[in-house]
Order: C-alpha cells, then structure tokens, then sequence
C-alpha cells in the first residue's frame, strides 16, 4: 500500500514538474522574442578605410633593413566590431624565393595570419584578405606588417636591393560595426554626438523652432563651433530642421540630434508642456531618440535666447563636469579674457617654443632602427607674420642618438617643407648635441595670382612641417662573392629632444589683403581673434534650414582651424550694427538687383565687382549680380548677367568703416546655390583653390582672381614699411638712393668748404 502511495506520489511529482518545465519554457520564449526582435534592429554600420585615409598617402616600401610598417585606426567608444578584415594589396620583389618569403600580419601586437608569398605572385600586383580578430578591437588600434624575405639559400645580405616588398596605400581595413546602448547620462558628452576616435565626417542634426531668432541662430553657431573645433580634419556636417525630428535612414538609423528652445518659441516636437515644461534657468537634457532607442537627443533649453547662449557656451567650456541625464547650469564665466593670435591651433609668436608644446602624440620625435622613419613637427602659424628681409628664425635642435662604430656618413638632416636646410654629422664619441641655427626663410605674403615672383630658396607660410632624417652608415652590402659576411642589424635610436627651442618672436603682422587664402586656409581675419569676439556674422532676416546649414558649417570650419569654439560670436540681420570695429562674415544673395541707395546694402553688392570676365561666360548659364562699375588698374568695368545653373561666389574685401577691417562674403541665391557652397566649403582640396579677392564656385570647381586695389592689416614700423613699400618700386628706390647720395655729397662739399674759410680768416 505504502509503496504504490510513494510511486503515484513521484508520479504526481513528475507530473508536475513537466508542467513547470513547460510553463517556464513559455515564458522564457515570450521573454525571449521581444530582445530576439530588438537585437535584429541593432543600427549596423559598415566602414572601408584605405590605407591613404590612415595617413599613408603613398605606398610603403618594406626591405631587408626595414622589415615592418603599421596603420593605426581607431573606433568610437559607442559601438563594438562584430566582423574585420585587412584587405591587403602588395607588390613582392620578382627574386624573392616563394614559400620561404612571407608576410606577418598583427593585430594589436597578436598575429593573426602569416600570407605566404607564392612563385605566380612574384612582381605581380597582389591582393589578399586576411580575417582580423574583432574581439581584439578597442578604441585605439594597430595593425603592424612584418616582412620576412628571402633571395638565397645561403649568406644573404639584408641591404641587398632585391628583398623588398611594395605595401599598396589602396589597401583597407573593413569594419562592421554595431551600435552599443548608452545612458542617458552628460558625462559621456560630447558622446554620442561626436567621438575623436571615430574615421568618418561628423553629421549632427539641429532642431529649432520655424523662423529661428537670432539668439537661437548663435547658440547653435556656439555649439557647431564646439563640435568644429574638436573635429579638426574631419570637418563636419549640421543639417538643419525646422520642428521635427528628421527621418531615420533605410537601415532603420537615427543621427544624434540636438534640439534648441525657449519657453516661447520651441520646435512643435516639444509643444507637450505636460512632458517638457517650462524651465527657469538654462538647461541641458539627454533623452532618448523616440525614433531609435540606439539614438540620443540633446535639448538645449532656456527661458530665453540669452539662456540659450549660457548653456551653449556651458556644453562648450564645461563638458567634462557635467553628470546625469539633466543639469541646469547656474553660470559661466570667462576668467581670463583673449587676446590676439592665442589661437590653440597656432604657434604662439610671443617668445620662444619648445617642441614639447607642439607635438601632438608621445614618442613623435623619436625613431628606432638602420633606416628609422623622418620626424616632423607641424608648424602652423598667424596667416599675417611678416618675415620679410628677417635676419633668420632662430632654432636650438638637441638631439639623442646612437653613436656610429665609427666617424662616417651618418648625418642628421634637416629640412622645412621639403626644401633642405642643412645636414649635421652624427659622431661616434658624442650621444648628445645641440646645434644653434637660424633658418633664413622668407614669407608668400603675395595675394596677386598674377604676379610672377622668383620662388626664393625658402618659403614660410601658416602651415609648415619641419623635418629631421637621421642617416645611419652601415657595412650591409659589403659581402663579396665567396666570402659570407654575417652581422646583426644595430637597433639605432634617435631622439629630437622635447626642450629644442624654436623663436619666432620679433616678428611683426602685416598682410596684403584681400586675400581668401588666409581665409581658407587659416580663417583669418576671423581667427586673429580664436573665440571670434571681433567678428561679426551678419546674416539673412529670414533664413531657410540649407541657409543655416551654411552657416554653422562656415563657423565650425573656421573654428576647426583656429582649434577654439566661438565663445564671442555675435550675429545680426541689421546693417547699421556693420558699423561696429569687426571684421564682417557676410551670408547674402547673389541674384539682388542692386538699387541706387547709399546704405551698407550697396556696399554688399560691390563685393560682387569683376565676379566675371568675359572669359568666364558659359553659354547663357552664367550668374546675375546686378551690375556694378568698378574702376582700377585694367580701367572701368561694368558687369551685368544673368544665370540659371547653381552657382555660388566666396568675395574679400574692406570694410567701409574701418580700414583695418576686412570683408568676408560667402555668397548664393537658393538652395541650390548654398548647398554647392556648403559642399565646397566641406571639401578640403576645393578651399585650397579659394584665393585672392573673388572665388567663383561651380559644379565644375572653383575659379579664384584678384581684381580690385589691395590694401594692407596690420602695423609695422615707419622704417620697415618704407623699405617695404620702396621694394615694388627699384626704379624708384634707386632714384632716392642716387639723389640722397648727390645730395651727401653736396653737404659734405659745402661744409669743406666752410671749413676751409674759417681756417683761412682764423691765418689772416
């Protein structure tokens, strides 16, 4: 009885055990489903960086004596790499002997493949794909190739000319990449709006309320500002939406976005004051994207446009000290105000620099090996320093390295953009040396494209690079037929020490403008001050979203290479506020008819004076600038055409208020035209062609001249600008030199001659 009790109770037990079982496999599916659906809408991203996007621009020639190269990338914080792979293009030497000849391939200091190198391969152009480890990927990354060749059985020499290996600079590093879910927390900021680490262009939404005002306008300028200047070479993009969120992409991805409001005017997206009420102080807000759980938005609110400006300007100064999903900012404050020329991005030219303020990673100024790679520095500085007729740029070089077996040809080489400037020897007694020079460089101060000036030995201009090849003898290839010659390569260590000094104080600024050049390439006028605080925006009254794109962009270019956000900008749609000591930016049309007035309206529209020439017509499709006489060297001109193709123009000029001031137009009609001058102002090889007074833009490229009579910023010594201005003028400078001496000579002779009387009345 007992016994048949205990097996129906095991039974029953089973029983409903099985029915546990089965009840929790249900809800574990029903659980399950839900994250199975949101792991299939994971944003996915896929990425190609060739090795010229890495900072390879040409192929790397590996040898016997230099046997690996390497590519760094890296990868934003906000996402994992589920897939990666090398795909490598290389060239071996036809005398390589197959199979024994082969290529290592690291990753992060792991191998993760050895490529041998096949008979059919030999001088033949080679591409293979070789699978990286996407567990091994983390933010920063190296991808090193190790080659190992070989050209004989026996008694090889590893400086023999035929063991070398050609590393395609078209190959690539594939990525996936999947996106990783974030807090909403400000102390990832600028995350996931902007990561250093990240390859691609930057491309941040902006919201605002329809018919933005003007604070709205620059709280937002601030902040692209902020995002410009730490985006440096990338550059970066901002379109602009007007009361929605915009549209994710077909891949179900949604952009980070940035929201600006004030308690009155804010975008129809935040009309549910139940959800987003009104504030009291400036605040910054991290939500959710309701469109992608993956995507953030960042809202930027204020009790008004002032409120905007603080907490823009908060975002930009104080990033790191923000904490949580919300945070009202009390208040920010410039401690110490800037000056002129301190942009970051600059060389500072008001005393001596030491190298370890201009590096931008460790271990730059050093090199290893028999041919170790060249040391450069970068050298930007002020687009407006005046070396002309210098006396030489001081530079103290101290320099560590490893001393030869023997006083030979090894030698330190030092050059300035790619023009040699001298060569020093390396001896065998000495580990460590310092060598004082000056560098007699002269300035490309010239904005005329006409001028046919002699190139001098030596230019200097704002960007520079300064180079250092060490050149170490060795006995490789001294091995003679029957008599094998084996030896270690020697590790040789060089070092460009951190304390070498190099001095451009003294020097004076004084520029020929207009000149688009500088404001290409180094922002200025704008950027003589970092934070912009003597400039003036001076915008549409009603501006549409590509307008504003524009806009931000053009500012966060300028702060990209000044490496400061724009702490002082100021915009106005009001002319008479033009009359103002700053350098203007201007955003106008180009199809206006200009009327007869005598407003600052007029002055705008003759910027546009000599935009063509005749040369310059297209078939009819040619732009409408109204017409403008303009009168200079070539005589008066009058200009009058119309066009129908886009078309857009970047104009230089002086302010008719302060001649030390400058004019900067960037100018187009519709969207069409501003959308050809956003693409030309994120391209970097078309702003290299932007110069002298007037660029023309079209979908074809960009055609600079200078026309107009130039004028001159800044201020330099009586004595130096009038040998300067008499340089233009040798007829004339010889002249004065001959009448000055003609009339030496003639007061020199009539004070003999006084003299001489004196004598002889003082005899009689």
């Amino acid at each position: 009885m007992s016994r048949v009790f205990s097996k129906s109770l095991v039974a029953s037990l089973a029983l409903l055990a099985i029915g546990c079982a089965q009840a929790a496999a249900s809800l574990d599916t029903a659980a399950a489903a839900p994250a199975v659906e949101a792991a299939n809408n994971v944003p996915t991203w896929s990425s190609a960086n060739t090795f010229v996007q890495l900072g390879r621009p040409a192929d790397t020639l590996l040898l016997g004596i230099h046997t690996s190269d390497q590519v760094e990338f890296s990868l934003r914080r906000d996402r994992i790499a589920s897939d990666a792979k090398l795909q490598l293009q290389y060239t071996p030497s036809p005398s390589l002997l197959p199979q024994v000849s082969h290529l290592r391939i690291y990753l992060n200091d792991v191998l993760m493949s050895v490529v041998p190198i096949e008979k059919d391969q030999l001088g033949k152009r080679v591409t293979q794909s070789v699978a990286l480890d996407p567990h091994l990927i983390a933010d920063y990354n190296r991808v090193r190739m190790e080659f190992v060749g070989h050209y004989a059985d026996v008694c090889e020499d590893p400086a023999n000319s035929a063991l070398w290996l050609s590393l395609g600079r078209d190959s690539q590093i594939q990525l996936q990449e999947q996106a990783l879910t974030l807090k909403n927390d400000l102390a990832y900021f600028p995350m996931p709006f902007f990561d250093t680490r990240g390859q691609d262009k930057p491309s941040i939404d902006l919201v605002l309320a329809n018919a933005p005002t003007l604070g709205e306008q620059r709280a937002a300028g601030i902040l692209a500002s902020y995002f410009g200047s730490k985006s440096a070479w990338r550059g970066a993009r901002f379109p602009v939406q007007f009361d929605q969120l915009p549209a994710i992409d077909p891949q179900h991805r949604a952009r980070p976005v940035i929201v600006f409001a004030t308690n009155e005017h804010r975008p129809a997206l935040l009309a549910d004051k139940q959800k987003f009420p009104d504030v009291d102080a400036p605040v910054v807000q991290m939500i959710d994207n309701p469109q992608d759980p993956y995507s953030k938005v960042l809202l930027v609110l204020g009790r008004n446009d002032d409120d905007l400006a603080v907490a823009a300007r908060a975002l930009a100064t104080g990033g790191d000290l923000l904490r949580g999903s919300r945070v009202t900012i009390d208040k920010v404050q410039q401690i110490k105000p800037r000056v002129p020329y301190d942009a970051p991005n600059w060389m500072r030219t008001d005393g001596p620099v030491r190298f370890a303020e201009l590096i931008k990673y460790p271990e730059q100024l050093q090199a290893n090996g028999l041919l170790p790679r060249s040391i450069t520095l970068d050298v930007n500085l002020p687009p407006d320093l005046f070396v002309w007729r210098n006396q030489g740029i001081p530079l103290q070089t101290k320099f560590r390295y490893t001393p030869p077996a023997a006083n030979d040809a090894s030698s330190l080489t030092i050059s300035l953009n790619n023009q040699f400037i001298t060569s020093l020897p390396l001896h065998s007694k000495s580990t460590s040396q310092l060598e004082q020079m000056r560098l007699a460089v002269m300035a490309d101060e010239s904005a005329n494209l006409t001028d046919k000036l002699l190139v001098p030995a030596l230019k200097i201009g704002d960007r520079n690079t300064l180079r250092f090849d060490f050149n170490f003898a060795s006995t490789y290839g001294s091995a003679q037929r029957d008599h094998c010659q084996t030896t270690l390569p020697v590790n040789n260590q060089a070092v460009i020490d951190e304390e070498s000094i190099l001095d451009m104080s003294g020097y004076y600024h004084y520029i020929a403008m207009p000149d688009l050049r500088a404001f290409s390439r180094g922002g200025f006028p704008f950027t003589r001050m970092a934070d912009l605080s003597e400039t003036l925006v001076m915008v549409p009254s009603h501006s549409t979203p590509v307008q504003l794109s524009t806009l931000f962009e053009a500012i966060a270019g300028i702060s990209a290479r000044s490496g400061l956000p724009a702490y002082g900008l100021r915009l106005s749609d009001d002319w008479n506020d033009a009359k103002a000591d700053s350098d203007l930016l201007v955003f106008g049309g180009l199809s206006a008819t200009v009327g007869n007035g005598d407003d600052a309206n007029l002055v705008l529209s003759r910027t546009r004076d000599a935009l063509l020439t005749p040369g310059n017509q297209d078939g009819g499709k040619t732009l409408r600038a109204g017409h403008f006489d303009s009168t200079h060297e070539q005589g008066a001109t009058r200009i009058e055409v119309s066009a129908q193709a886009p078309i857009a123009a970047i104009v230089g000029m002086q302010s008719p208020y302060h001649e030390q001031r400058s004019i900067v137009a960037l100018l187009a009609s519709d969207d069409a035209d501003y959308q050809l001058l956003r693409d030309t102002l994120a391209d970097s090889g078309k702003m290299e062609s932007v110069a002298g007074s007037v660029a023309l833009i079209r979908s074809s490229g960009v055609s600079s001249s200078f026309v107009g009579q130039p004028y001159f910023v800044g201020h330099l010594p009586w004595w130096l600008l009038l040998w300067y201005q008499l340089s233009e003028h040798p007829i004339l400078l010889a002249g004065i030199a001959t009448l000055s001496v003609l009339l030496t000579a003639f007061l020199l002779w009539r004070g003999l001659r006084w003299m001489a009387r004196r004598r002889l009345a003082g005899q009689e």
